[in-house]
């Protein structure tokens, strides 16, 4: 996975003591940033589905799972001319539980042509996109982030299917939502990385991506209380060009705090909406 604008750039161990851990140590993804953007797609998918079952929780876990595995493969791809057996066997073991679980929820739909079979294409191609970029050492490239983002961002729809059996309109639109919302990441970050970074690219992906979200309302794929969620988005890109300096300077865990604060804020608006007026009981 390439390095998570909500989170600081994580630096591999590269000290012969870290080398040589055991592996059987589990392998951990440093990249904070993408375990809200993970929470968030999916508790966004489980509250459109209006339903929590089994197929939810194991919805979780499979692309939690995927998210695991692509962690230890790059970090070898990236390393291939030595072979590291513990990012192999660990990206082994969370590959084999995130394909067995999908391929068990598949079945479950009972229909070859299920919509989990579109959304598992999608996934695929998220990550081979990433490790033809990573082979090439363009990982940190504007489209190679777009397209990984957007890859995890497919938790919302994996959930929304596993637990409904059917893949709606509404469900497409929450996984565009999150992925708008949370590649706005991409280009404020860039502020920090460089100072003098110009800020037209950010104005333009913000233009682009409002302009989308006013789409997805007008022909019916969001809620307009749901589509007013974006709205954080641009509430924080005004509040990084109000305090540039002070954004480009801070420590990053003041970064984290403010991009988690968004993204909590960014799911209580896009899930109220859908939430029943009554819990059940």
């Amino acid at each position: 996975m390439t390095s998570s604008p909500l989170s600081p750039t994580p630096t591999e161990p590269l000290s012969r003591k870290s080398s040589s851990q055991a592996w059987y140590r589990p392998t951990v993804s440093p990249e904070h940033g993408v375990y809200i953007m993970l929470l968030v797609s999916f508790l966004t998918g489980a509250a459109a589905a209006l339903d929590w079952t089994w197929a939810t929780t194991l919805a979780f876990i499979c692309a939690f799972c995927g998210f695991q595995a692509e962690h230890p493969l790059m970090v070898q791809l990236k390393q291939r001319r030595s072979l590291k057996p513990r990012w192999l066997f660990w990206g082994g073991v969370y590959s084999g539980v995130a394909i067995a679980i999908a391929l068990y929820l598949y079945w479950q739909q009972g229909n070859l042509l299920s919509p989990l079979l579109w959304i598992y294409l999608g996934a695929i191609a998220a990550f081979l996109i990433d490790a033809i970029s990573v082979f090439r050492k363009e990982q940190k490239s504007v489209f190679n982030e777009l397209m990984t983002f957007g890859g995890m961002c497919l938790a919302a729809p994996l959930t929304y299917t596993a637990t409904t059996g059917t893949l709606s309109t509404s469900a497409l639109g929450l996984w565009l939502l999150n992925s708008l919302f949370f590649s706005s990441a991409i280009f404020t970050v860039k502020f920090r990385k460089h100072k003098q970074h110009p800020i037209t690219p950010s104005l333009i992906y913000h233009t682009i991506a409002s302009l989308w979200v006013i789409s997805l309302w007008a022909i019916g794929w969001l809620l307009p209380v749901t589509a007013i969620a974006f709205s954080v988005a641009l509430l924080k890109f005004g509040i990084i060009l109000w305090q540039k300096d002070w954004y480009c300077t801070t420590q990053i865990q003041f970064v984290a705090m403010l991009e988690t604060g968004a993204a909590l804020l960014f799911l209580l608006i896009a899930t109220l909406p859908v939430l029943p007026a009554h819990l059940p009981g």
